[in-house]
């Protein structure tokens, strides 16, 4: 119980951190905040654990695989940024998030 409670309360930190952030003049760094491997090494340390080093190993390269999408995500919103609203902007940047995803998921799955 105390490993979940450290765990939510890691990402409960990162959500407060890009909170200020954003409101502050450097703004901008708020987008490095959820690149900070938070999540990553949560994950990262259950997987050693149950999985083992070679488990962990194929999750760095998948994880390596995961920036495309996340890269498409990026230059959607800079693309899209100034065009349309902020709504449409940020849920046709997840979209293409989402489908990058799928295919990296599906293509992950046919070769390994």
């Amino acid at each position: 119980m105390l490993s979940l409670f450290l765990k939510c309360s890691l990402g409960a930190l990162a959500v407060l951190i890009i909170a200020l952030l954003s409101k502050s003049k450097t703004f901008y760094i708020a987008g490095l905040v959820p690149l900070f491997p938070t999540f990553a090494l949560i994950a990262h340390v259950i997987i050693v654990q149950e999985q083992g080093a070679l488990a962990l190993r194929k999750t760095a390269l998948f994880g390596i695989w995961s920036l495309i999408p996340y890269l498409l995500y990026l230059l959607t919103v800079y693309w899209l940024a100034t065009k349309f609203s902020a709504w449409f902007c940020l849920g046709s940047a997840t979209v293409v998030w989402c489908l990058l995803a799928a295919i990296l998921i599906y293509l992950w799955r046919m070769y390994q």
